[in-house]
């Protein structure tokens, strides 16, 4: 998720305010009368209002106020390049920066000037290395940084929503930054920005669900089988999953390459424990002291929100400092929360590890 600003009820997330009855204040209400009848039933009563206000704010939050980073719709853009299993990386870097090049002429071409310029500055001067690109669309992007053949510790990091290429270059800057902090102390690694799904929308009815989650787990599960074959002998993986992308990857069967699952800046990830994961990867959760994702009730009915905070104990995640990163900040350079990921991926974390952040209750 991208970071959003609107207030409901009386729990604010940004800037924007939704008018709506149904918002978190109404929970005090809910409770007012429990002078009356018995203790446990009067909880019980409580509780299921407090649920039924909380999803409604949620998705009142939704509907009421309008996409922020809607997509480019109607781009020209050729078909992705169709590779033969077992390609090398390089021979997929070359297509895919023609590819790219020509669906920024065709931008252009259509007086779509925005995305042509965009697409451009993804092309890094021809020396970006694309394993996948699709420019259609809100467009796919998997992008390697670092020498993927030799490295022994390669990092996939997945976005949450509003990431498309249109707002591609904020993706980037925290892989370059997660690179750069790593190879200070690791040369052989590499880290693999992963676009390969349709993020949702911040402020949409879809970011409530694990619809788009579920369909993003089909394609990253195969693709990190692909990874590893072409990583260095025995290298190790790591999931380092954000916001939304969290959910994706709670949703992700792991082989035992995979050796670290981070959830960070997550909304839950509609599991009830790390031990429900189909993963037998370390699962590390955090959250910044800025983190407005903090406010978000972590509740789950009929499908819609994502249950327990993966930072509350009961989750059962181990747990890293953050420091006062906000939703967007966690790789930014110099912070705590980039050195303490950089720590689990290189397998010295137990210097990062550090009692959960105080897990905040609507």
């Amino acid at each position: 998720m991208a970071a959003g600003t609107t207030t409901v009820g009386t729990t604010t997330v940004g800037t924007t305010t939704v008018g709506t009855t149904a918002g978190i204040g109404g929970a005090t209400g809910a409770g007012a009368g429990e002078g009356s009848g018995s203790g446990s039933g009067r909880r019980a009563a409580s509780t299921g209002r407090l649920r039924r206000t909380l999803l409604a704010a949620l998705v009142a939050a939704a509907v009421v106020v309008p996409v922020a980073a809607a997509a480019s719709p109607g781009v020209p853009a050729p078909a992705p390049v169709a590779f033969a299993d077992g390609a090398a990386p390089h021979d997929r870097y070359d297509a895919n920066r023609a590819n790219l090049a020509e669906a920024s002429r065709m931008a252009e071409a259509a007086g779509r000037t925005g995305r042509a310029g965009k697409l451009r500055a993804m092309d890094a001067a021809g020396a970006a290395r694309f394993l996948a690109f699709d420019g259609r669309g809100a467009g796919r992007a998997v992008e390697v940084f670092g020498d993927l053949e030799t490295a022994d510790r390669v990092t996939v990091l997945v976005p949450g929503s509003d990431t498309t290429l249109d707002t591609y270059q904020r993706f980037r800057a925290g892989a370059v930054s997660l690179q750069q902090r790593l190879q200070a102390e690791h040369p052989r690694s590499a880290v693999v920005a992963w676009l390969g799904y349709d993020t949702p929308g911040t402020v949409s009815t879809t970011v409530l669900t694990a619809d788009r989650a579920d369909e993003a787990a089909a394609e990253l599960g195969p693709f990190l089988d692909r990874l590893r074959d072409m990583a260095g002998p025995g290298a190790h993986l790591s999931l380092l999953c954000h916001s939304y992308g969290s959910v994706v990857c709670a949703r992700t069967g792991t082989a035992p390459e995979v050796t670290d699952m981070v959830l960070f800046g997550s909304p839950g990830t509609g599991a009830g424990s790390a031990r429900d994961l189909p993963t037998k990867a370390r699962v590390w959760a955090g959250r910044g002291g800025g983190d407005w994702i903090g406010n978000v009730p972590h509740v789950r009915l009929g499908g819609i929100g994502f249950g327990t905070d993966p930072v509350d104990p009961a989750f059962g995640a181990r747990t890293f400092a953050a420091g006062p990163a906000g939703h967007s900040d966690y790789l930014k350079p110099g912070s705590e929360s980039l050195d303490n990921l950089a720590a689990i991926v290189l397998g010295t974390a137990a210097t990062a590890t550090t009692t959960a952040p105080e897990v905040r209750h609507a």
